[in-house]
């Protein structure tokens, strides 16, 4: 495995940079309501912030990552009894149509070009058929004055901060226009879009269109 490139914020990434992504959880909690019973796996779950407001409405939450750091205080979090993988999400140990919601929030951007139609056919592949792909990430735009520059800017330096490899991969990202362009050959319906944020956000709600 890689060289975990959050052991050393892992422990005060919820004070200093998750926090910035509660509204875009509550946005998505509002476009894929929580259901009692259901099965929701996140890729790229980080710290497990979002496995546990699902949690918290009675679903089964499933979480994998590639950062044992953050597993680690995503089972704090949750506890032991939640089922976190460490692992490649090109490559889930789930078995096929067992998901009933797939999220990925913030996860896409960071990836190498090569391994997201990998991950998204992972994604596709273990949810249900009747079950949603949720995606939440940057938006290339344009941009709206002065709130969208404004949070461009804040996007820049949270990028900027994480690497060199993960602003190459998030400037990529954005040059290829985003998750419409990424989706396009996925064998993904996309059922719902919102852009906010000023032009700098977007969340797809999409199915299997098999």
């Amino acid at each position: 495995m890689k060289k975990d490139p959050y052991k050393r914020i892992a422990g005060i990434y919820d004070k200093y940079v998750d926090r910035f992504s509660h509204s875009l959880r509550l946005i998505g909690l509002k476009r894929a309501p929580a259901r009692k019973g259901m099965r929701v796996l996140e890729v790229g779950c980080g710290t497990g912030t979002y496995l546990e407001l699902y949690k918290s409405h009675g679903c089964e939450v499933y979480g994998i990552d590639m950062s044992p750091s953050m597993l680690e205080q995503a089972e704090k979090k949750l506890g032991p009894d939640t089922a976190l993988h460490l692992g490649d999400a090109s490559d889930m140990p789930y078995e096929d149509d067992y998901f009933d919601l797939v999220i990925a929030m913030l996860t896409l951007h960071e990836m190498p070009h090569e391994m997201r139609n990998p991950v998204i056919s992972e994604m596709k592949r273990v949810v249900k058929n009747d079950g949603q792909i949720m995606l939440i990430d940057y938006h290339p735009g344009p941009i709206e004055f002065p709130v969208g520059w404004f949070n461009r800017m804040i996007i820049l330096f949270f990028e900027i901060a994480a690497g060199r490899e993960h602003f190459r991969n998030f400037r990529n990202f954005i040059s290829l226009k985003g998750l419409r362009v990424v989706l396009a050959s996925s064998g993904l319906e996309i059922q719902r879009e919102k852009i906010f944020g000023g032009g700098n956000l977007t969340v797809i709600l999409a199915k299997r269109k098999d």
